[in-house]
């Protein structure tokens, strides 16, 4: 596949080589040379504001693969087949699909002035895809389906590559074990607070928990590893390790035995991550120091993250990130609401918008975290249930890749998550038929 373009820029050979891996499994080829397009064999896509020769596919271009500026754009959604799309151009799709998708994967929007959440956030309310109704919509791999269908009428021949479909179940350990080995002043203050409030089973039950008499609500690992066995899954596991306790960063201290053992049992069976801290997005020489805490926990090179309470900021976090040696973040989506942050579920790299240059931080945007369904969306454990399987079904229908993310306390026997684990089980089980 030639594109011909009259310039080629960054922009544009960013966006070239994800449109041409996800239509022909490698990036397209792009040439300024119209003698070259005009009299190549290979089946020809114009990417200019004329048209060339009788057997190409003419996309006629919006401005923004041109520009060099970060600019408010002016996003007009219109209807076309059947979805949304914008940046309205003339040609044989109605749309320019690759300043759009652009748009959305360099996360463009995020570098103009937002508003923040109250966690200090990109919020997901200043998003096109929020304001417009399709942030539950994978929409560039919706525009890339019908994309391909185009392609294909207009050279029969032409063969499109099929990603397979894929379902990577994933999990942050924020808070390792509700009661077990933590400092007795912890346990004395959650102690005090529980009579306080009248609970006295909770008292009881803490002191069981902690004189090994019952086991810790929030472990749910054992559960977990034999969830996995059986149903042949491949997870990902991504650890917290603070190396000091802050409102956010509650998890027991890397230094105890206990965090380490945990680490080392799921590295020695599961793909592990570092899971950077809160406070780490204040201090950024942390995300480093976490990543070797990891590493010599887990005795292994740590290359994949994800940011604690999604704590995201563009450009900074991604290029602390590639600082740091990562190589593989799995952070691109929200952490109040469900849905497609980057309207994509396909892999993708990181591309510094400030610096106009591609990264090799290779994103995994996830759709569906358990927290966001239970703290923000305050849902039902059924109605998570039909949320997780409305995700599964529309990644399923453009063969994308579903990341889901839960938590051990969710999956654990805490009163407070009554039902979650059997509804993530009842998941599981349904999309195996």
């Amino acid at each position: 596949m030639i594109v011909f373009s009259n310039t080629i820029t960054n922009r544009l050979k960013y966006i070239a080589d994800f449109i041409g891996t996800e239509v022909i499994g490698q990036p397209f080829r792009i040439t300024t040379d119209w003698e070259e397009f005009k009299n190549s064999d290979s089946p020809k896509i114009n990417y200019s504001s004329a048209k060339i020769s009788t057997d190409e596919y003419w996309i006629q271009p919006h401005s923004l693969l041109f520009e060099k500026e970060i600019k408010e754009q002016v996003v007009d959604c219109f209807e076309t087949n059947g979805h949304k799309g914008f940046f309205k151009t003339n040609g044989d799709l109605s749309f320019d699909i690759f300043a759009a998708s652009f748009y959305f994967l360099s996360r463009y929007e995020e570098y103009l002035p937002h508003q923040k959440d109250m966690y200090g956030r990109y919020a997901h309310e200043n998003s096109v895809a929020f304001k417009e109704n399709f942030l539950n919509r994978p929409l560039v791999n919706i525009w890339l389906q019908y994309f391909k269908e185009d392609l294909q009428r207009q050279f029969p021949s032409f063969t499109i590559h099929h990603s397979p479909f894929t379902f990577l179940p994933t999990y942050d350990i924020d808070e390792a074990y509700s009661h077990k080995h933590k400092s007795w002043w912890r346990n004395a203050g959650g102690g005090v607070k529980d009579l306080l409030k009248g609970n006295l089973y909770e008292f009881s039950f803490r002191q069981k928990v902690i004189n090994n008499k019952a086991q810790d609500p929030f472990d749910s690992y054992d559960w977990l590893d034999e969830l996995h066995r059986s149903k042949k899954m491949q997870p990902q596991y991504f650890f917290l390790v603070a190396e000091k306790n802050g409102r956010y960063d509650k998890n027991i201290l890397p230094d105890s035995p206990a965090l380490k053992e945990l680490i080392k049992r799921h590295a020695k069976q599961h793909k592990v991550g570092v899971h950077p801290s809160w406070q780490s997005g204040d201090d950024e020489s942390l995300i480093k120091s976490e990543k070797e805490t990891m590493e010599k926990i887990a005795g292994q090179k740590i290359t994949a993250s994800r940011q604690h309470f999604i704590r995201l900021s563009l450009p900074q976090t991604f290029r602390q990130l590639v600082e740091a040696g990562i190589t593989d973040d799995y952070s691109m989506g929200y952490g109040s609401i469900n849905g497609f942050r980057a309207s994509v579920a396909s892999s993708f790299y990181w591309y510094d918008l400030e610096k106009e240059e591609t990264t090799n931080l290779l994103i995994h945007p996830f759709c569906y975290m358990e927290a966001n369904s239970f703290y923000e969306q305050k849902n039902s454990p059924l109605q998570a249930l039909e949320e997780m399987l409305y995700y599964y079904n529309e990644v399923k229908k453009i063969n994308g890749t579903i990341i889901t993310i839960w938590h051990n306390t969710f999956l654990g026997t805490a009163k407070k998550f009554d039902g979650w684990r059997e509804v993530y089980q009842q998941f599981i089980s349904e999309i195996q038929h």
